[in-house]
């Protein structure tokens, strides 16, 4: 053993003694490649978790187990309402999920908007607790794509016992964005619709008023992903996106949509990616916002209306 190996293993013995911690271990970070993932499966023995609805025994990652989209989401009058939280805990354990092991997050990958599942049930699980969290960028189709093993089999876990909390630093519910709109206090409001929702040519079907929150910024969440591309950008510039948005250093940011789908991408490229702080997400956005008497801005009157959803806006 030469002189540099004798010092670290002296060391790691030492520390071994002392009760000091161990080095971290790996950590495959928030967004992950097929080809990354699977050479870190061995190691980290994550949970890959597929998010899918109705396609699971048609064939899903090797290994993953169900753990459908609609456990994450509210009823269909207001779909972006975030479930009770000891029905998420009694589901969360029923998975077999725990909170200090790595979870994959793996939605179909087929268009743009599948990732806003991802992100969405990566925020609920980020708020519950869970620690060490990651989306396949791509998702089913591009781990299938590389040539990597797709089964039909049922995969289950052992049942757990967790005791969940909601974090809610990243969470903005509605009476806190009726604060903002009345200017009881400030934050940076974002519409991650496309335009025709923001302008208010376009409105959810479950949405009582169509039109967007006041002041809100316009920056649909398509915009952190190439055209025609179904895997979101790695890269984003935080710098550019506080410019463009006018966010200051530590300044809140809401991210909303319809039912805290989109949005759910919007907060996960931000915060994430980004590294911006103190961005929320709004979980049931316009839906349940529209559905009180609170202002809303580009909101058409009723014969504009309904000339805009006989004609699509």
């Amino acid at each position: 053993m030469n002189l540099l190996a004798t010092i670290a293993a002296t060391t790691l013995v030492g520390a071994s003694l002392l009760g000091a911690a161990p080095l971290a271990a790996a950590h495959l970070g928030p967004l992950v490649t097929p080809s990354e993932l699977n050479a870190e499966l061995a190691d980290l023995d994550p949970v890959l978790l597929d998010i899918r609805v109705g396609v699971y025994e048609k064939g899903h990652v090797e290994g993953a187990v169900y753990a459908p989209y609609s456990i994450f989401r509210g009823p269909d009058n207001n779909p972006g309402q975030v479930p009770p939280l000891a029905k998420l805990e009694a589901s969360f354990e029923q998975i077999g999920l725990e909170t200090d092991r790595p979870i994959v997050i793996i939605a179909q990958g087929d268009t743009d908007t599948d990732f806003g599942a991802a992100a969405r049930v990566y925020w609920t699980l980020k708020s519950t607790g869970f620690t060490e969290l990651s989306i396949l960028n791509g998702g089913t189709t591009a781990w299938a794509n590389a040539g990597l093993p797709i089964s039909t089999a049922t995969e289950t876990l052992m049942p757990t016992d967790l005791s969940l909390n909601w974090d809610d630093r990243w969470t903005a519910e509605t009476p806190a964005v009726r604060g903002i709109v009345d200017g009881k206090s400030r934050a940076v409001l974002v519409d991650a619709r496309p335009p025709a929702f923001y302008k208010g040519k376009s409105a959810h079907g479950a949405a009582a008023r169509p039109g967007t929150l006041p002041g809100a910024e316009n920056l649909p969440y398509t915009q952190f992903f190439r055209p025609g591309a179904t895997v979101i950008d790695r890269q984003v510039d935080a710098a550019t996106l506080k410019a463009k948005l006018g966010i200051a250093d530590g300044e809140e940011v809401v991210s909303f949509c319809n039912t805290g789908h989109w949005a759910a991408t919007e907060w996960f490229a931000l915060s994430e990616l980004a590294g911006i702080e103190n961005v929320k997400l709004y979980p049931g956005s316009m839906v349940e916002y529209s559905a009180t008497d609170g202002a809303m801005e580009n909101q058409p009157g009723l014969l504009r209306n309904l000339l805009n959803q006989l004609t699509g806006g």
